[in-house]
């Protein structure tokens, strides 16, 4: 008998989704601008919008719009570059840093919740599984989003 595991892949990443959207909309932001503070906040340097755009492979005008919304709630704020005066940096403020914070803590406390009733042996199991199951599928794009995903 073949095994489908589509529909609850779905079903995990749709609850665990709904979750995080729940407390994101407590912390006035949408689900892609955590995913873009949580960027923001992992860069060694001030990153520029278009960084962000070729990061998420997403268009000029999106990711303007949602930078924008950010500043205005006081998430984000825009400084000079030095260098490249087209450029402007994304700078972190108090209010984004203490929303990244508790978007990490929330992650954690959804990833506990997820194997709240594995034992420790099948924790390390599930993670080496998920691991083996995301290299099956050898696309790159998998490979960085898996990455990325760690993150907070």
């Amino acid at each position: 008998m073949h095994t489908h595991f589509g529909a609850r892949f779905r079903a995990l990443h749709w609850c665990t989704d709904q979750i995080m959207n729940d407390a994101l909309a407590q912390m006035e932001l949408t689900a892609s601008q955590g995913r873009i503070l949580g960027y923001i906040a992992h860069q060694s340097q001030p990153p520029c919008p278009k960084d962000i755009e070729e990061h998420f492979h997403l268009s000029h005008p999106s990711v303007s719009g949602t930078l924008s919304r950010m500043e205005k709630k006081g998430f984000i704020r825009f400084g000079e570059d030095d260098r490249d005066r087209r450029c402007k940096r994304i700078h972190m403020l108090e209010k984004g840093r203490e929303c990244c914070e508790r978007m990490s803590r929330r992650i954690a406390q959804i990833e506990m919740q997820v194997v709240a009733d594995f034992t420790p042996e099948e924790q390390a199991l599930f993670s080496q599984l998920l691991d083996r199951a995301i290299g099956n599928l050898g696309a790159e794009s998998c490979k960085s989003f898996h990455k990325e995903e760690t993150q907070c």
